[in-house]
Parts: C-alpha cells; sequence; structure tokens
C-alpha cells in the first residue's frame, strides 16, 4: 500500500501561482512513477503531468504546458506540481497518483494509488 496525501490548494487569483505537493507514505516511492490528474465539476479526471519514477521523463497536458512544473524529490517522498500563470479554467480538484511502474501513463485507470484531492480555486 502507498499512502498519498496533497496539500497546497487553496484560492488564488488569476495569473498567480501555487505549488502543490503529495506525499507517499508506504511501499518504496521510488518505485512508483506519479501522476497528476484534476476534475472539475461535471467534468471527467483528466491527466495534468506526470513524470517516470527516475524523474528523468515529463509529461504536460496541452492545456498546462509552459506553465505547470512537475518534480519529485525521491528522498523526501515528495511530488510537486508548480503552477504558474493560473486561470479560472485551472480550478479543479486536483489529485496525485502512483503507478507500479517505470513509466507513468495518461489514463488514470492505470494508476494503483490515490490521494485524497486539494482543491484548487481560481478567481477572474
Amino acid at each position: 500500500q502507498v499512502q498519498l496525501v496533497e496539500s497546497g490548494g487553496g484560492l488564488v487569483q488569476a495569473g498567480g501561482s501555487l505549488r502543490l505537493s503529495c506525499a507517499a507514505s508506504g511501499r518504496t516511492f521510488s518505485n512508483y512513477a506519479m501522476g497528476w490528474f484534476r476534475q472539475a465539476p461535471g467534468k471527467e479526471r483528466e491527466i495534468v503531468a506526470a513524470i517516470r519514477r527516475t524523474g528523468d521523463r515529463l509529461y504536460y497536458a496541452d492545456s498546462v504546458k509552459g506553465r505547470f512544473t512537475i518534480s519529485r524529490d525521491n528522498a523526501k517522498n515528495t511530488v510537486y506540481l508548480q503552477m504558474n500563470s493560473l486561470n479560472a479554467e485551472d480550478t479543479a480538484v486536483y489529485y496525485c497518483a502512483a503507478r507500479n511502474s517505470i513509466w507513468y501513463a495518461t489514463n488514470a485507470r492505470e494508476y494503483d494509488y490515490w490521494g485524497q484531492g486539494t482543491q484548487v480555486t481560481v478567481s477572474s
């Protein structure tokens, strides 16, 4: 089992920044590829960013490229999502997820463990 706890969400004005953290406990964090997903009301959960377990390959959804940065610190068992230039369309609950593989996936069904989510609200 891997337990994931997100933090760092909140209310921010358009154009502002937030940094999400996801702390992992349980199994060896470095064995897992990690992903950040988000779900807005009435919409399906979608991939935002992902990172290989070694941290050397990254993925970003087109909607966040150039604005969001995913990173991980395996020594701290934590994955981060730095979000800049936020806009109202970024408002959602953000989830981190762990996949027991070297590679990340873009399909939420391929992840094994999920955090409880953290709300991000961007006011325009």
